[in-house]
């Protein structure tokens, strides 16, 4: 790849295939940098594969394999002039490669999802039609795999949008970066799958009543370490205080916190040794004095 002063792999990242495998020289970097990076933050083109719910369930990145087996960045990505025609094409550069627009195919796991005519979708043509080539009777690629939006492959459709069309619908944008063949690829929350994602263009942010409906015994612990004293510790007696006490305030610093732990812990230390010292005196009391520890010992594990 061409040398760059920035990180590893960053000029590799700009310049993708535009070098035709033959380094460039630092002056033929620069032109290329001067000539191709203003098109490209100006033009860039979002690409996901989208449910007919509207929810983008993978959003298209360098990396993300094309139904003609290529992967995105080794399609035309790069646009003087954005074609006004809809849907935009992305067609294939691969020499000799039939596809003649970037179309997403999901995988099963690693391995390539079937046809309904039980061959793999890298053993159909990329050519407009998708025909098989190992029998005669498909008339064309159609998948009833279930993507996890709940929805069918043939359901789907590869979305290729503008900067503002992309706007237009309140999906993220992210920042403008110089590197080649982004497609839809705009934060780490990007690489998750739709149903996954919190933003517009995933399933969404969660409701408020979502967010404040209150814990319950099968909530998660991390959950209830972080809530705020309920009503019942507002007034509550002794036993209210000292649930209240496990919780880490905002207020508190750190060594504040630690020291109410530790005396926390030594007063039940001290707890431990009279209940053992006066069931000493009486050789009957010995058993059930470690049968009363050992209960304490696992109430004290569990809160």
């Amino acid at each position: 790849r061409s040398p760059a002063l920035g990180p590893p792999g960053g000029a590799g990242r700009i310049v993708g295939d535009d070098d035709g495998g033959k380094l460039f020289t630092p002056e033929e970097y620069e032109e290329y940098k001067r000539k191709v990076l203003p098109i490209r933050l100006k033009n860039r083109l979002y690409v996901s594969w989208r449910s007919p719910t509207g929810m983008d369930c993978k959003l298209v990145g360098q990396e993300t394999l094309c139904f003609c087996t290529h992967r995105y960045k080794q399609h035309k990505t790069d646009y003087e002039v954005i074609p006004k025609d809809r849907p935009i094409c992305v067609p294939c550069r691969v020499s000799r490669c039939q596809c003649q627009s970037y179309h997403c195919v999901p995988l099963d796991g690693t391995q390539p999802i079937r046809c309904r005519c039980k061959y793999f979708a890298d053993q159909h043509s990329a050519a407009p039609g998708f025909s098989c080539n190992s029998c005669s009777k498909c008339l064309g690629f159609h998948s009833c795999f279930t993507c996890g939006c709940g929805q069918p492959t043939y359901a789907h459709e590869t979305v290729v949008e503008t900067k503002e069309e992309w706007l237009a619908q309140g999906r993220p944008v992210g920042q403008d970066v110089p590197y080649a063949a982004m497609g839809g690829l705009t934060g780490f929350s990007s690489l998750a799958e739709g149903y996954m994602r919190l933003d517009d263009s995933g399933i969404g942010a969660p409701s408020t009543e979502f967010l404040e409906f209150p814990l319950t015994n099968m909530d998660h612990p991390f959950l209830k370490a972080f809530q705020g004293p309920s009503t019942s510790a507002q007034t509550g007696g002794s036993n209210a205080a000292v649930q209240v006490s496990y919780e880490r305030r905002s207020e508190d610093d750190d060594m504040a916190y630690f020291e109410k732990r530790h005396q926390e812990r030594a007063s039940h230390c001290i707890y431990c040794s009279m209940i053992y010292c006066v069931a000493k005196k009486d050789k009957h009391m010995i058993e059930v004095a470690h049968k009363c520890i050992v209960l304490f010992i696992l109430f004290l594990r569990k809160h």
